[in-house]
């Protein structure tokens, strides 16, 4: 059974190491955004009406799921937000 460490990524899945969204679903995407930024903060980030008009999970999974482009978007400030806590953790350490 594989194991997901706090970023959603499957520990034992090295079969695209060079593939950073391998093994991490939207949804784990999704909450992640959501519990580092409020809905009104995602819509500033990446405006999709989505975040806007009455936002939860559920709705923007499905409207995600239907437009790659809004998709792409959502992926990248996922990178952007797990490079900035990494940045961020390497500055913590002694």
């Amino acid at each position: 059974m594989s194991r997901e460490n706090s970023t959603g990524v499957d520990n034992d899945s090295k079969v695209q190491p060079n593939n950073p969204l391998h093994g991490v679903t939207l949804e784990k995407i999704l909450t992640v955004l959501r519990e580092h930024y409020s809905w009104k903060d995602l819509n500033q980030k990446v405006e999709l009406n989505c975040f806007f008009s009455h936002p939860s999970i559920k709705s923007s999974l499905t409207f995600l799921r239907k437009n790659a482009w809004a998709r792409k978007k959502i992926e990248n400030l996922y990178l952007e937000l797990i490079e900035s806590l990494k940045s961020a953790n390497k500055d913590i350490e002694p």
